[in-house]
């Protein structure tokens, strides 16, 4: 079948920050996210989720489980720049090439208005495009029935 990327996206990075900040967003956690983040902060699954994280409502009406913002809605782990760059979730990973921005070309284009690295830079082949689509709809969050420990369960506050 088709695709409109079919030869390839031009994408670079330019490390505005745009897609970490300013506007509220969910960046989702799952277990290998959680892993890569305890290691980059030295902290245990606990400590860290008490520190960084929320439960979020999510597609399915479960609660997942997602980093804070600040009130300004810069992500919690921003601070000129990604703290934890070398660690950061699949999902910040593989932006832009996330399905709800490949389902069309005005689509991707829409998301140059908040973006200015879409349409620009290096041109990524559909094989490169499509592996970065496959891990960010094959990234699950993590959902309270995901732990064992209490503590973790805890009530610990949804907002940001």
């Amino acid at each position: 079948m088709s695709k409109f990327y079919d030869n390839g996206l031009l994408f670079s990075c330019n490390r505005c920050s745009d897609c970490c900040r300013i506007r509220p967003g969910f960046v989702y956690l799952s277990r290998a996210d959680l892993t890569n983040l305890c290691i980059w902060s030295k902290l245990t699954d606990s400590l860290f989720i008490k520190r960084y994280c929320r439960w979020v409502p999510y597609y399915d009406n479960t609660k997942v489980l997602c980093l804070k913002e600040t009130d300004e809605y810069d992500c919690i782990l921003w601070k000129n720049g990604c703290t934890a760059y070398d660690k950061k979730p699949v999902q910040c990973t593989t932006y832009p090439f996330w399905s709800h921005f490949l389902e069309s070309e005005r689509a991707w284009n829409e998301n140059e208005k908040s973006c200015p690295g879409i349409n620009k830079g290096q041109l990524h082949t559909k094989e490169e495009i499509e592996r970065q689509l496959a891990l960010y709809e094959n990234n699950e969050p993590l959902r309270p029935t995901d732990f064992a420990e209490a503590e973790i369960l805890s009530d610990f506050g949804e907002d940001r």
